[in-house]
């Protein structure tokens, strides 16, 4: 097989699609796919009063009611979770994020999952479906882990593997981008692409099976875990996403929730206007998310966005769509969230110097040691 042949089986074997591509690169030679083009035209406004809510108190019957309510879906079998588990594998020195070993040996980000997996069945007796959404860049590195560590102690067949699509980088002219080796340099599109994936390779399986929930978290959240009361708020709303918010402290950047159009949805950064103050909304989106998954499947128009990198040491042009955008399209539940103490449910490790500060922080929410 020529070089070109095994580009081109490369690209086809994630979902590279040539006719979207050409028009990313039209677009972007004619100025109209810009960082300026991503910013939305009409005002964003803070939630009303009212619109977020929070979970009861520990010791209110409000509170039990959820327990007991989330705790009948997971003994069910209603509950799966899709760790995203994709991107470039860039931010810890070129090492697949979800296999660094967070708390010693045996205890990686993805071992982390699969101990809260096998607490939560062994706190109600249901069986957790695992999907771990990967990219052409942490695939392989990502199952040979989950082999050499016999899926952490889940069953046979209990975890699950799918990918993100695949594209390739553009110069700023909407030129191919080439690496100084003359080679083309593909990239993951975002976590926009969970909808699409997901219901291409699992969505039906999982309804089949007895399927009905799916929270979704990034990998190296080590907050997000399974949470029958948050299950149980989920399904009291009767939304088709909880979209889980943390407070917003004066470093965080990141998106939030606000009327836009007439609609409450999650608006990024990146689509905000020049001069923009984000601090009109006190809370921001920790891309955690309680889906039911029968809302999945269907077709989900999202935007897609202009975004600038520096690969080896050349400006570099990627387009990327958004997990949070799918709440422009679904009927909403957001809800407040804990990032300290014992119920913190945000806790993000984007670098070694993140985990090095957190370490007995994350120590301390998953106890002492994995039990099988």
């Amino acid at each position: 097989m020529s070089p070109d042949q095994t580009q081109a089986a490369f690209l086809a074997q994630y979902g590279f699609d040539q006719q979207l591509f050409a028009g990313w690169r039209a677009a972007v030679a004619a100025g109209k796919l810009s960082r300026a083009g991503n910013a939305v035209t009409s005002p964003l406004l803070p939630p009303p009063r009212g619109a977020l809510a929070e979970l009861p108190r520990h010791d209110s019957q409000a509170c039990r009611d959820l327990q007991r309510r989330g705790d009948a879906a997971i003994a069910a079998g209603q509950l799966g979770i899709v760790v995203l588990n994709g991107g470039m594998a860039t931010r810890f020195g070129g090492v697949v994020k979800g296999v660094v070993e967070v708390l010693g040996k045996d205890r990686s980000f993805l071992g982390l999952v699969a101990e809260d997996i096998r607490r939560a069945q062994r706190e109600t007796g249901g069986r957790i479906a695992l999907f771990l959404m990967n990219s052409f860049a942490t695939d392989e590195l990502t199952k040979a882990h989950l082999r050499q560590h016999d899926d952490f102690g889940l069953e046979p067949g209990q975890v699950h593997h799918f990918t993100q699509f695949v594209s390739l980088r553009m110069a700023p002219d909407g030129a191919v981008f080439e690496l100084p080796s003359g080679e083309v340099s593909p990239y993951g599109p975002g976590h926009g692409d969970f909808a699409a994936a997901f219901r291409r390779s699992c969505l039906r399986q999982f309804l089949a099976q007895g399927g009905r929930h799916l929270l979704v978290r990034n990998v190296d959240n080590v907050g997000a875990r399974s949470s029958a009361l948050l299950l149980g708020h989920h399904l009291q709303s009767g939304a088709e996403v909880t979209v889980e918010l943390a407070p917003k402290r004066p470093e965080d950047v990141g998106g939030a929730p606000y009327l836009l159009d007439g609609r409450l949805q999650l608006v990024e950064q990146l689509r905000y206007p020049p001069g923009f103050d984000h601090r009109i909304v006190p809370v921001f989106n920790t891309n955690t998310f309680t889906f039911a998954a029968a809302a999945l499947d269907r077709d989900f128009e999202l935007g897609w966005y202009y975004v600038e990198k520096e690969v080896e040491g050349k400006k570099a042009v990627q387009v990327e769509r958004l997990i949070g955008e799918m709440t422009a399209h679904l009927r909403c539940n957001w809800l407040q969230v804990s990032r300290t103490g014992r119920d913190n449910r945000f806790l993000p490790v984007k670098t070694p110097e993140d985990l090095a500060a957190g370490r007995a922080e994350i120590a301390a929410m998953y106890g002492p040691g994995p039990q099988v």
